[in-house]
């Protein structure tokens, strides 16, 4: 399926694609592009059932998120790119990496996990969307996206993470959990063959450091750091140390 996509930087530059969190678009990657488009041509996208990208009806799977992640490099003509994805775009991007090594260069796995666990709460996160709409969770969930101090000392960023979450359209997050529901990822962690880089923020309540550390140990030579100082979107918290983890991995020579 098209997915509504930007790409920005040098045209002839090698390509890194940007995959997001559930309940996020594009614009949750606005403090990286800056410092990733001096060495990268980067495309970021909304996934399927969010932002500006189509609303099919659901359910969805991870390999139709995966499948939108492959059709996007072709559109972009991009037939193996570096792939950074956070939380669902985690998990999104492991399923291509292990489905079609050929077409990853260098992995980020950020904040991101193999599966979930406690698959009803899933479907029930579901259920409440479909009748509520995503606004019903957009507090608690930008809750877990940041730290309690960071919270405190950038109101204004809480009230733009909790817009994107609410405006997200409602069959589109309630099938993206059930994508998420019904997901275990362990056995494509060992067909991983591009070099790899996990990224755990210290003080994720969603996903926490115990499962990063299973993620590295699970895929072949992959390296972990930890950020400190930040939740679940450590991307939107830490950007400056994130954005140099990233650029030291993904212009990191040889494997």
């Amino acid at each position: 399926m098209p997915v509504h996509h930007l790409v920005e930087g040098p045209a002839r530059a090698p390509t890194v694609v940007l995959a997001g969190s559930l309940g996020s678009t594009l614009s949750m990657w606005d403090r990286q592009v800056g410092a990733l488009t001096e060495h990268f041509r980067v495309v970021r996208y909304d996934a399927r059932g969010h932002g500006s990208s189509p609303v099919p009806p659901g359910p969805y799977s991870i390999d139709d998120l995966a499948d939108d992640l492959a059709a996007l490099l072709d559109t972009v003509g991009a037939p193996r790119a570096h792939i950074v994805g956070l939380s669902l775009g985690g998990m999104t991007a492991i399923r291509l990496a292990a489905r079609e090594p050929q077409r990853v260069d260098r992995l980020v796995l950020a904040c991101t996990t193999a599966a979930m666990g406690a698959p009803q709460a899933w479907a029930e996160r579901a259920a409440v969307v479909r009748a509520q709409g995503p606004g019903a969770l957009a507090d608690a969930v930008a809750t877990r996206w940041l730290t309690a101090a960071y919270r405190l000392e950038h109101p204004a960023d809480v009230a733009l993470l909790v817009s994107m979450i609410a405006a997200t359209a409602a069959e589109g997050y309630a099938s993206c959990c059930t994508a998420i529901e019904h997901m275990d990822l362990h056995a494509d962690l060992a067909r991983i063959t591009a070099p790899t880089l996990v990224i755990g923020g210290r003080d994720d309540p969603s996903i926490p450091v115990s499962d990063q550390q299973l993620l590295a140990a699970a895929v072949r030579g992959a390296r972990l750091r930890i950020v400190d100082g930040a939740a679940h979107l450590a991307s939107f918290e830490r950007p400056d140390v994130v954005n140099a983890l990233l650029i030291d991995h993904l212009t990191a020579a040889g494997t």
